[in-house]
């Protein structure tokens, strides 16, 4: 029973997930997992897996001693690399001024040229809405919901290391 309870919650607030290098990411409402990142879920479909390969960032900001920061810290943040069924997104965010000031996608599924197509199409729309929002929080580009999911895991991740809440 308490299983259920665990799965009706992980439905509505969306799901974490602990990557192989210990950090933790948020997949989208309605994406539920097994509990594990092999990529199955309750209705299965698959979902973006976490990738083993450990991911770098660079914090250029620096921090006054003895104050709180409000919002991320500024500098460059590489978020994980996210696989799909369809190949793996990673993308690198840039945070100035406490908010995200450019996302740039360093990998995008390319299993084949039709993945590469979507990629190409989703991407400058997902980027355009994050630093519109200022979050993870946009829609799945339509016909792109694989991109999309991992896409906005691997930005989650980049915030997560940037002390984004």
């Amino acid at each position: 029973m308490a299983s259920a309870s665990v799965l009706i919650v992980g439905y509505q607030a969306g799901t974490a997930v602990t990557t192989a290098n210990g950090s933790s990411l948020t997949l989208p409402v309605g994406e539920v997992t097994n509990g594990s990142t092999s990529g199955s879920t309750s209705s299965g479909a698959t979902t973006p897996e976490t990738s083993t390969a450990p991911t770098t960032s660079t914090n250029t900001g620096t921090e006054t001693s003895g104050t709180v920061a409000s919002g991320p810290a500024d500098g460059t943040y590489t978020g994980s690399s996210i696989n799909t069924r369809f190949g793996a997104v990673q993308v690198q965010l840039t945070i100035a001024g406490g908010s995200i000031s450019e996302v740039t996608a360093l990998h995008l599924t390319d299993e084949d040229g039709r993945s590469i197509q979507i990629s190409n199409r989703a991407a400058p729309v997902l980027r355009s809405e994050i630093i519109a929002s200022q979050s993870t929080a946009v829609s799945n580009v339509s016909g792109a919901t694989y991109t999309t999911q991992a896409y906005l895991a691997s930005v989650q991740s980049a915030l997560d290391q940037a002390g984004a809440s």
